[in-house]
């Protein structure tokens, strides 16, 4: 598509937007205010608004704890079999539980013990740096007789480097595990490519669907991914805190030991036995009592991104992120601005970094003068997120318009370097 830089083009984007009517359904209070920010907390939904004062007032207001006999017990797997709808997963494979942090440490220890003579985990400078922590806390837990790869990027910080993960991958390999959207650059893994490299030595994958989820079709059963975990407060428009889901293959699932024992993955809980058995399936990855306010508010907030089906959302993320690009290269290039992201739209999820030196203190002036919502990452990532459900082409050329005015005001310079606590 051949893309102009006048507001009229993004009007005339958004009146084909098949999406548009979307919008609606979030709780949008300052009409003036660029948010694009959704790649890490989503705008609330009048459904999960409605279903939070619902859970309070009615299911734990009145019903009290005859409310685990009404669909609170079997939550866990009900709101993930919807997710896995989302994720090309079919029934009994995915379950909301925890943190992404947590499950990570619980799914990734399983794989490793259960292939104890193989010591190489693989993965890489790109994924989230909670994800590295906590392998690193796992080699130790585990006598630090395992050795992490991390493989390193291609370009400039932007793509990582395909050659060097593939020849990193040997026998000698227990666990690949990757994020399937990088939260920098927003690069998007070949999922299927990988997975199949990994399988061919033997070694399991899990893939961190963060950044991914509710932006990017995503299949894997049909990958046959052995792991995923991710989070629901971002893209799938949880709720701060929301919790994250893990994913286990069901070729899988009973040759695995979880290394958190609790009585919600006990083989029957309510038998009081004294002696630990595991529960059938993925079931045995659940550990104590989950947080039924905001798993169910999290539930309602899944409704738009299920009604509008991933193939519309996709369509409408690459044609806006696109347009992003253009605006970067087009529009703020001049002042100093480089793209920190792929240019090719099948290698990007729905976010891209324009990156500065001057990046933080850009992003403050935004935030503090523009009423506009990008996010900061060390070193130079000023990231823009859009999310296809509720940001429209116009928000995203009013955007791009005030960062232009930013520069040309020089507001920024009035801003230390010394960095907030939350970027």
């Amino acid at each position: 598509m051949d893309f102009s830089t006048s507001k009229d083009f993004a009007l005339q984007l958004d009146s084909k937007d098949k999406l548009a009517s979307s919008r609606d359904l979030f709780l949008i209070h300052d009409l003036n205010l660029i948010y694009l920010d959704g790649n890490s907390l989503g705008i609330l939904p009048k459904l999960a608004q409605a279903k939070a004062r619902e859970v309070v007032d009615e299911q734990w207001g009145k019903d009290l704890i005859r409310g685990w006999n009404k669909g609170w017990w079997e939550a866990p797997a009900r709101v993930g079999n919807k997710i896995g709808q989302l994720i090309g997963a079919e029934a009994g494979k995915v379950l909301v539980n925890d943190t992404v942090s947590l499950n990570l440490f619980k799914l990734a220890t399983s794989a490793l013990t259960l292939q104890p003579n193989k010591k190489r985990i693989i993965t890489d400078t790109f994924n989230f740096p909670s994800d590295l922590y906590i392998l690193q806390g796992i080699k130790q837990n585990l006598g630090n007789q395992h050795e992490i790869i991390r493989i390193g990027a291609s370009d400039n910080d932007i793509t990582p480097n395909i050659a060097e993960l593939e020849s990193a991958m040997n026998e000698n390999t227990a666990l690949v595990t990757l994020s399937h959207v990088v939260f920098k650059s927003g690069y998007i893994y070949d999922m299927q490519r990988i997975t199949e490299l990994a399988h061919k030595k033997g070694a399991l994958v899990l893939w961190d669907l963060s950044h991914s989820v509710g932006s990017v079709p995503i299949e894997l059963d049909k990958c046959n991914a052995d792991f995923a975990i991710g989070c629901t407060y971002k893209y799938l428009n949880g709720g701060p805190g929301a919790p994250g889901f893990l994913y286990v293959n069901k070729k899988i699932q009973n040759k695995l030991s979880s290394p958190i024992w609790g009585w919600w993955g006990q083989k029957n809980p309510f038998d009081f036995g004294l002696d630990y058995e595991p529960a059938d399936g993925a079931q045995r990855f659940l550990v104590g009592t989950q947080p039924m306010i905001s798993l169910l508010t999290m539930e309602a907030g899944l409704e738009p991104t299920l009604q509008a089906g991933m193939d519309a959302i996709r369509e409408k993320s690459i044609l806006m992120t696109d347009y992003a690009v253009y605006l970067t290269e087009n529009v703020l290039a001049k002042y100093g601005f480089t793209l920190g992201s792929p240019t090719d739209s099948s290698q990007r999820g729905s976010h891209i970094s324009i990156r500065h030196e001057d990046g933080y203190r850009i992003n403050r002036a935004l935030i503090e003068e523009m009423n506009v919502i990008p996010d900061f990452r060390a070193p130079d990532n000023i990231r823009l997120g859009f999310a296809p459900l509720y940001i429209s082409f116009a928000e995203v050329w009013e955007g791009f318009d005030r960062i232009r005015q930013v520069m040309e005001e020089k507001r920024f310079e009035k801003y230390p370097k010394q960095k907030l606590l939350v970027t």
